[in-house]
């Protein structure tokens, strides 16, 4: 409730503040000047009525001890303050590098604008060339519709008759009337039908007859069967009952054996393993695959005498890239199948050797893979069993791998005490021995000796089929050819003998019936013509060749002639009758590493030399030229190649480890064929081609006349 006593109060103590103060509430006016009252003297506002809600509420203003007290006068006094543009956060102390003065020096002006905002407008000014533009084609519509618009009243009013035309108002009229047609058609190409037949998958018709006690045979077998798989069941049942169990069996590497019962090591798995990575590359590399089964030079049919190679497939892995090519040889069961020997031809950089085979059905990478501790330089697969494989090394050792045996190592290897060679081992061929039924094998050296091996049941044996001597007499000497006896041989070859030569090449005569006679290319420059049953002289002797021999082959249709490929950067074409000069001799302009003949036909050969460049001749299209030189791989040597026996397929390795397969084009591959009626087989037409070559070179060459070789029908002058 509200006291007035104590409102009284509250108005006398506010009278008295103020008197306090120097002002006097019921007087009016300003005080006197000599009574300064202090300005940072606070007086508080009054108190407000107890329980009055409509009073106004209480400003209180605290000041601080710290705060500047300033007089009237101070508080009067102006302080004059100039704005600038300056930025005060802009830098002044920004150097740069002068290069007049060659240091840093410091800016005098330092960019002192800051933008704070900033849009783009679509306001033009009307003296700007794009606002002129605008403004000129404003005008210039509005005069074509004032133009248009007074043509219309024009016509309106220039009415003359029902007959005259009306005014053409189409542009004005925007109806669903006004519409125009246009339809066009365009030309329909003729349907064509396309077939294409598949080669029909090979059948055989097999037939059998099945007897009683045949029968009877096979449910004893079928019973003794089962009853070995329960015993070999229970076995195992007692083995898996053992408290401790076994360790696997480990290999010799330290690799587990494979078991029946371990799925991951299994020979089914790794079959199938096999099977899906051939499927994986055919898919990969499935336009080479396309091109090696289907594609043919269009462009053959038009230069007859010409050809081309078609690139395909390279084989090449990480451990060959830094060795060289020294043997290519395919295999002859598995026609898909090569084997690739890597070795180095240089002395100083000798490594160990390397064996890849690889397949044509998986070209990324090799089936088998075997190492040697020296390099490899020649290897061959045998005839009749496909998994011997034969290989020479650098150091002179001889080595026999079995492909499908599950250890890496060789089954027969030559050493030191079994009577190796000394120097490498340049050439290796497979020989068959009627009388012993013994396997066997050629190898050649460069310390001079042509040795036969035999594989007995514990160790290597060798014997000496030749030592071979320097020739310095003329050529064509030797028993065969002079028919002497064997003492007058002998003598002969004595005084007509130096040291020791080295052999570089080896090949035997591929006639049935002459297996025994072979080939000996030699460093001097020299061929030899051996056989397996005279060891102590020559039969002939050809010298064409100023440099080594590197490649001796003799032709696998026409027994007769062979070629060989020499360092003095020649290819020669010999008759085995004609000993004293070469048939034909053809100059590639480089050093030949080797030569073969085409198995398909007599008078296709090819030559790989250190340039890079394959030659492939056919002397019953072109005598003098090839009909293909083409440059294969860049930055690298050829050194070995090799036609496949089946396929128009021709591999050439080369010294950076890379082995790349090329397809013949048609002209390239020809192959005389019998017409129906003729008795001649395509054998006796080749061999009728090459006769004919060799007739036209002996008539053109004078001194040949006197030395005409005999016909292609009598036997040629050999020792059997």
């Amino acid at each position: 409730p509200w006291d007035p006593a104590l409102t009284r109060l509250q108005a006398t103590q506010q009278d008295a503040s103020f008197s306090e103060a120097g002002y006097d509430p019921k007087k009016k006016g300003k005080k006197k000047e000599g009574e300064l009252l202090s300005s940072q003297e606070y007086v508080p506002p009054p108190l407000p009525m107890p329980g009055d809600d409509f009073s106004m509420p209480v400003r209180e203003i605290i000041k601080p001890d710290n705060q500047l007290r300033l007089t009237e006068l101070e508080l009067n006094e102006e302080v004059a303050k100039m704005l600038t543009a300056n930025n005060p956060a802009a830098p002044k102390n920004v150097a740069r590098f002068n290069m007049k003065a060659f240091g840093y020096k410091f800016e005098p002006m330092v960019e002192q604008t800051i933008v704070h905002y900033a849009t783009d407008g679509w306001l033009l000014h009307k003296g700007a060339e794009e606002a002129k533009r605008q403004i000129d084609m404003e005008r210039m519509e509005q005069e074509a519709s004032q133009r248009f618009q007074a043509e219309l009243d024009k016509a309106h009013h220039d009415k003359r008759g029902d007959d005259d035309d009306a005014p053409d108002d189409s542009r004005q009229l925007r109806n669903q009337f006004n519409f125009s047609e246009r339809a066009a058609q365009t030309v329909n190409y003729p349907l064509r039908d396309r077939e294409t037949y598949t080669e029909p998958p090979p059948t055989a018709t097999v037939s059998g007859a099945a007897t009683q006690w045949e029968i009877y045979d096979e449910y004893i077998k079928d019973l003794d069967r089962q009853k070995t798989e329960e015993a070999m069941k229970a076995r195992a049942g007692k083995k898996n009952q053992a408290p401790v169990a076994a360790p696997p069996p480990q290999g010799p590497a330290g690799t587990h054996t494979p078991n029946s019962n371990d799925v991951m090591h299994s020979a089914n798995l790794g079959q199938a393993t096999c099977i899906l990575d051939r499927m994986a590359n055919q898919n990969m590399f499935e336009e080479i695959a396309m091109d090696f089964k289907y594609w043919e030079d269009a462009s053959d049919s038009f230069r007859p005498g010409e050809g081309s190679l078609l690139p395909l497939w390279k084989f090449q892995s990480e451990k060959s890239k830094r060795r060289q090519v020294t043997s290519i040889c395919c295999n002859p069961l598995y026609l898909d199948l090569f084997a690739v020997g890597y070795g180095s031809y240089d002395f100083l950089k000798q490594s160990s050797g390397l064996i890849h085979i690889y397949s044509l059905k998986n070209t990324s990478h090799p089936e088998f893979t075997f190492q040697t501790e020296s390099g490899v330089m020649c290897l061959h697969f045998h005839p009749e069993y496909a998994n011997l494989l034969a290989v020479g090394c650098y150091d002179g050792a001889v080595l026999v791998f079995d492909v499908h045996a599950k250890s890496h190592a060789p089954i027969y290897a030559a050493t030191v005490r079994t009577g190796k060679h000394n120097d490498p081992v340049w050439n290796i061929f497979w020989q068959a021995d009627e009388a012993q039924k013994a396997l066997q094998f050629v190898s050649i050296s460069s310390d001079g000796n042509v040795n036969l091996w035999t594989m007995n049941k514990s160790e290597l044996t060798h014997e000496s089929l030749m030592k071979l001597r320097v020739v310095t007499g003329k050529a064509g000497g030797g028993k065969a050819d002079e028919g002497s006896s064997p003492a007058g041989g002998d003598e002969d070859a004595a005084a007509g003998a130096g040291g020791l030569a080295g052999g570089c090449c080896l090949d035997f005569k591929k006639q049935p019936g002459q297996e025994n006679v072979y080939l000996v290319g030699t460093e001097e420059g020299s061929i030899h013509k051996c056989s397996k049953a005279y060891s102590s002289e020559y039969l002939s002797t050809y010298q064409g060749h100023n440099l080594a021999v590197y490649a001796a082959k003799w032709n696998n249709i026409h027994y007769r002639t062979f070629l060989s490929a020499s360092a003095d950067w020649s290819v020669k074409l010999w008759d085995s009758q004609q000993p004293k000069k070469p048939v034909m001799s053809f100059d590639l302009n480089d050093s030949v590493g080797d030569v073969a003949w085409s198995p398909l036909s007599a008078t296709v050969f090819a030559a790989v030399t250190d340039d890079g460049k394959v030659h492939v001749f056919d002397l019953n299209e072109n005598k003098l030229m090839p009909m293909c030189s083409q440059k294969v791989v860049k930055k690298a040597k050829l050194t070995k190649l090799v036609f496949n026996p089946k396929w128009p397929i021709l591999l050439v390795g080369d010294d950076k480890g890379c082995v790349t397969s090329l397809k013949l084009s048609p002209n390239l591959r020809k192959r005389s064929v019998p017409e129906k009626g003729q008795k001649e087989t395509a054998e006796e037409l080749e061999c009728a081609k090459l006769e004919k070559v060799l007739e036209v070179a002996h008539k053109t060459d004078p001194d040949a006349l006197h030395h005409a070789p005999a016909p292609s029908g009598a036997a040629p002058v050999a020792v059997v």
